[in-house]
């Protein structure tokens, strides 16, 4: 409801009340069969003006109801600027020039470019994920929630407080083609110590490290 409506509902009950101090106070002559249309029409009065209390409670309660999301939706801001600053301080912006690593990159023909945009679009996926999973569960739409649930069903007990993702995931979030040329990278990250895997009920799931 507008704060206009509201506004104007307030009146409208001052307007109410107003009427029914007037025709209170011919209270004492209410024996008179003459007045007797004005004591029902006060109970009428009484009537209209209950349900419109009643009108203002509820309203009173949504607006309460909208703070509390506000609140949680703030909360939850806050939480996922905390998950982005952690993913930034665990997931490098490039790789280091690791000596071993090195005859991977030749021998799979890739460059530091290539593996650093995987990086980038895996750390893209991550953060779209745990957006979710920090996301009120009332703000969600059915995608949101459908994912929300396949997420919470992929944890293990291997993956309690550490962030990874799943093939579906990247499929969800990122642009990547998970083929040959894809796990090589991943071989290359896992060499590196910058992801590992934990497997169980059909799942590989890449954590970071």
């Amino acid at each position: 409801m507008a704060s206009s409506d509201l506004e104007q509902l307030c009146s409208h009950v001052n307007e109410k009340i107003g009427n029914i101090k007037k025709t209170l106070s011919l209270r004492n002559c209410g024996q008179e069969p003459t007045l007797k249309a004005v004591l029902n029409k006060i109970g009428d009065e009484i009537i209209v003006v209950n349900e419109l209390l009643n009108k203002l409670e509820l309203e009173i309660q949504y607006q309460e109801q909208t703070n509390n999301s506000l609140k949680e939706l703030c909360e939850s801001l806050e939480e996922d600027y905390k998950d982005v600053e952690h993913l930034k301080e665990n997931i490098p912006s490039h790789l280091p020039q690791v000596t071993v690593a090195q005859s991977w990159y030749m021998k799979s023909r890739l460059t530091y470019g290539q593996i650093n945009d995987v990086i980038k679009e895996m750390n893209k996926a991550v953060i779209s994920k745990y957006k979710i999973l920090h996301q009120p569960k009332k703000s969600m739409n059915s995608v949101a929630r459908n994912l929300y649930h396949r997420f919470i069903d992929e944890e293990t007990k291997d993956t309690k407080g550490r962030y990874f993702i799943v093939e579906a995931d990247i499929k969800e979030f990122t642009t990547l083609k998970v083929d040959k040329k894809f796990h090589v990278l991943l071989n290359i990250l896992r060499h590196c110590r910058r992801l590992s895997e934990v497997r169980g009920g059909g799942l590989t799931r890449y954590v970071i490290t």
